[in-house]
C-alpha cells in the first residue's frame, strides 16, 4: 500500500514566510524604539534646562543596517557622552591641574556658539589681561579693569583719562563644583525595552494585514 500526503498550501513555504514576517516586525520594533527612546532623551535633556545643542548629541541607529533580522538591535548614544553622563550621575568635578575652576560670569560673555569662554579665551578676544583677586570669604575672582559695555559685557575702556574704569569680576574661581543629577536616562531605557515585545506583536500582524 502506498500513500502520498499532498499539503496545500505548501507548508514548507508558509514556515519561511512566517520567519521573513517575524524577521521584518522585529527590525521594526527595534527601530521604533529605538527611535521613542532617542526622542524621550532629547525632551528629558531639553526639560533639564540644558540647552538645545545637547539634545541634538543623541543619536540612534537599528542594526542590521541592511535587510531583517530576528537579532536586530538598536543603539542610541549621545556624541558627547562625557557631559550627558555628568548631568546623569551627578559629579564632582575638580581642576585637572588641580587649581581652580574658572566659572564665567554674566559680564564674561559668550564664545561662539554661545559656548562658555576660558579665561585664556577672554584675554585673547578681548585683548586684556586678567588678575587675580584672593577672597577668604567666598570664591575667588579673575577680574578685568575695564568698564562694562551696555550689553554689561566686560572690556577695555578707552578713555585716556580713567574716567568710567571700574573692576569688573569676569571669572568666579572655586575648587570644586559638585554638579546635581538632573537625568534620569535609564528610565527612559527601561520603558523603551518594556515596549519591544509589544511592538514586535503589533508589527508582525500589521504585516499580515
Amino acid at each position: 500500500m502506498k500513500l502520498k500526503i499532498d499539503v496545500t498550501p505548501d507548508l514548507v513555504a508558509m514556515l519561511q514566510e512566517e520567519v521573513r514576517a517575524g524577521e521584518r516586525a522585529v527590525k521594526a520594533a527595534m527601530a521604533e524604539a529605538g527611535g521613542e527612546l532617542k526622542q524621550a532623551w532629547r525632551r528629558q535633556i531639553t526639560g533639564a534646562g540644558l540647552g538645545h545643542r545637547l539634545p541634538r548629541t543623541i543619536r540612534n541607529r537599528t542594526y542590521p543596517q541592511q535587510g531583517d533580522s530576528l537579532d536586530a538591535a538598536a543603539f542610541v548614544w549621545s556624541n558627547a557622552p562625557e557631559i550627558v553622563s555628568a548631568h546623569d550621575r551627578g559629579v564632582l568635578i575638580r581642576s585637572k591641574a588641580g587649581f581652580w575652576l574658572a566659572i564665567p560670569l554674566p559680564a564674561a560673555g559668550k564664545g561662539r556658539g554661545g559656548a562658555r569662554l576660558t579665561p585664556g579665551e577672554w584675554e585673547r578676544r578681548r585683548g586684556m589681561r586678567l588678575r587675580f583677586v584672593y577672597r577668604r570669604r567666598g570664591p575667588s575672582l579673575l577680574v578685568a579693569y575695564g568698564r562694562l559695555n551696555t550689553r554689561g559685557l566686560g572690556g577695555a575702556s578707552r578713555s585716556k583719562t580713567g574716567r568710567r574704569r571700574a573692576t569688573v569680576p569676569i571669572f568666579l574661581l572655586v575648587p570644586q563644583v559638585r554638579l546635581r543629577k538632573r537625568l534620569d536616562l535609564d528610565r527612559d531605557a527601561e520603558r523603551a525595552l518594556d515596549s519591544v515585545p509589544g511592538l514586535i506583536v503589533a508589527n508582525w500582524f500589521k504585516g499580515r494585514m
